[in-house]
């Protein structure tokens, strides 16, 4: 009798830790509530170890991280899988055995707030092999160096050297890539890194061979505005919470971590701060960005006083190598067509939205694809153990565009 009712406490308690109020039309709730519990549980045993000084919090995630998904490059009947490094910096390279001669390319670039995660994590793997087999294409997944080791702009000079090598006349010989056919992509913050990379390197005139098409999976592109629709609307869903993705952005950019409820507030934008003009704020003014199914009922939170000290403390808020979005129209019109995946529940929705309209409004070819069930990280749950509906179709229609337009 006692093992039973311990029993079913215990079971309560985990059903209590597990359950969270999710909104409705979120793609297989239950395995997100897993997920979430799983995360949180990793992110809170590795905040005491970094309020009792073992190590950095992010030291101790990425350790778990390595231990349970990092894989060794293993080769199979279809693709051809090896270890390398690109630019300097370390990748991981897919080759399709068999099929043209000529192969398209695609340098990838992984998520994890420039802090977590590896290319050869086996939820990448998996990712790239299919891109290979199914594109007949050449998969690069490149490692960056992450924060807090490095902070910004090292990632972004990592990802951009990776992408200078990936297109230069030696590799694209060696690995047999139609320099016609290249594409640069990645997802979250690899997102972003992605579009920073297309847009500086559209606008170099050096070069021989420029991207085709850039792919950017929900991609994290401001830290100007936390109060956009998506970020009010999904603060609370997992698996990226609104709180973390300040956080991310501080330690990506090097700054004060004490600074995260300034962000919170949108007191770092405050209309006391004059060095945003008019002109960068309209570049993330979502009120004329996003359409109205998406502004719905939110409004925005702009403080007339705060913080203003903020942006001097920490330029690279302002830096387009950081954050795309705030890129000009003429550095936006010089980039190739795009495809950008947004997800209903995800902080990061309006960021990839309104990039769209920018995008848009500069001349450019985009192809939006949207998840009314997604959340953020969806497609790279598309196998076991999570396995996710809305991980699997964005996983294949993601697929299905570069194979249609690269």
């Amino acid at each position: 009798m006692r093992l039973h009712l311990a029993g079913a406490v215990l079971l309560s308690a985990a059903a209590y830790y597990v359950y969270l109020p999710l909104p409705s039309g979120v793609s297989e709730p239950w395995k997100l509530m897993l997920l979430d519990a799983l995360f949180r549980s990793f992110m809170q045993a590795s905040d005491v170890a970094h309020t009792l000084g073992v190590c950095h919090r992010v030291h101790l995630l990425n350790r778990v991280v390595s231990w349970v998904e990092v894989i060794e490059a293993r080769s199979c009947p279809a693709v051809h899988v090896t270890d390398s490094r690109l630019g300097g910096v370390p990748t991981r390279v897919f080759q399709p055995k068999g099929g043209k001669k000529l192969k398209r390319g695609v340098i990838y670039f992984h998520g994890g707030g420039w802090a977590l995660g590896s290319g050869r994590m086996r939820s990448y793997d998996r990712l790239c092999r299919k891109m290979a087999e199914d594109l007949d294409a050449v998969i690069m997944s490149v490692d960056y160096r992450l924060a807090p080791v490095v902070v910004f702009p090292a990632q972004y000079h990592d990802a951009l050297a990776a992408s200078r090598a990936f297109l230069s006349a030696e590799v694209l010989q060696n690995y047999s890539i139609d320099p016609e056919r290249v594409c640069v992509s990645g997802d979250s913050a690899g997102g972003n890194l992605a579009a920073a990379v297309a847009q500086e390197l559209a606008s170099d005139e050096t070069l021989k061979v420029k991207f085709k098409a850039q792919a950017l999976i929900y991609p994290v592109l401001q830290a100007l505005d936390f109060y956009t629709p998506s970020y009010q609307q999904n603060q609370a869903v997992p698996i990226l919470y609104r709180p973390i993705m300040a956080r991310f952005w501080l330690q990506y950019l090097g700054a004060d971590p004490s600074l995260e409820p300034v962000l919170l507030a949108n007191n770092h934008t405050s209309l006391d701060q004059l060095s945003i003009s008019t002109t960068t704020r309209s570049k993330l003014n979502w009120t004329a960005l996003l359409p109205a199914e998406r502004r719905k009922h939110f409004q925005p939170v702009v403080k007339e006083t705060g913080s203003p000290s903020v942006v001097g403390e920490v330029p690279a808020l302002m830096d387009v190598r950081a954050a795309p979005l705030l890129a000009e129209q003429r550095v936006l019109r010089r980039t190739p067509k795009a495809y950008v995946m947004t997800c209903e529940f995800d902080v990061l929705r309006d960021d990839g939205l309104m990039y769209v309209r920018r995008l848009q409004d500069a001349d450019v070819a985009v192809t939006n694809d949207h998840y009314q069930d997604g959340f953020h990280g969806c497609m790279v749950f598309a196998y076991l153990p999570m396995m996710s509906s809305v991980g699997q179709r964005s996983m294949n229609n993601y697929i299905r565009w570069l194979d249609q337009n690269l």
